[in-house]
């Protein structure tokens, strides 16, 4: 069995993993991510629908078919300006749209308030493979990970038969340059970057080349 074909099999596994887990997951998906915010379109409208249908309905009465584009441009703009985990935290502002709109819904305290409990089943979480994440070419990330259309981690995959952990530490290091992309740009990409194999994970918030920090994050 060849080097590609084991790490074929060890997606699968972790993608029917994640998938028996409540993660949206289908074939094709990474077709459909918009590599140039960073952003998987789709799921943020969805999200938006489905938790604050009148600021969806006002986005929409305002800028009609370029409503999403308008969305996710928005988006966009406030993480650059205010980074992932702070707009995940506290959502966004948008012209003709009152408050503040909600990006997630953080696990409630208890379960009293069923409208808060509501938002916080509609999260949308979605794992995406062979993510063409580049704007200037066509590499591939192995597996992204989304939250209502946000990025939230990614992660290169080896098997210990053929590669170790190293060598996907060392993708990230060489092969994976965080300027100028929007996914792998610290804080306001995604959150987390984790080198897998079999047997280890390692995880870094910050890419920088060779002088990128990784950590163990393997669980007991």
């Amino acid at each position: 069995m060849n080097t590609l074909h084991r790490e074929i099999s060890f997606e699968d596994e972790i993608c029917a993993d994640l998938s028996a887990g409540g993660w949206l997951y289908e074939d094709g998906s990474a077709g459909r991510y918009d590599r140039n915010r960073a952003l998987f379109p789709e799921d943020v409208q969805t999200w938006l629908e489905a938790t604050q249908p009148q600021a969806w309905e006002a986005l929409t009465k305002a800028h009609g078919p370029a409503a999403l584009d308008v969305l996710c441009d928005r988006l966009r703009k406030s993480l650059n300006d205010r980074g992932t985990l702070d707009v995940l935290r506290y959502g966004v502002e948008l012209i003709g749209v009152k408050g503040l709109v909600s990006l997630a819904q953080f696990a409630p305290a208890s379960g009293m308030n069923p409208d808060i409990v509501a938002r916080y089943q509609a999260n949308r979480l979605r794992v995406v493979r062979q993510l063409r994440y580049s704007k200037t070419n066509e590499n591939c990330i192995d597996i992204g990970l989304f939250l209502n259309g946000i990025p939230v981690a990614t992660a290169e995959l080896k098997t210990d038969f053929t590669q170790s952990v190293g060598d996907a530490i060392d993708q990230y290091k060489f092969d994976r340059p965080p300027r100028g992309e929007p996914l792998l740009a610290f804080s306001t990409g995604a959150l987390v970057h984790f080198a897998v194999s079999n047997r280890d994970v390692m995880m870094t918030t910050k890419l920088e080349g060779g002088a990128t920090r990784f950590l163990p994050f393997n669980r007991g």
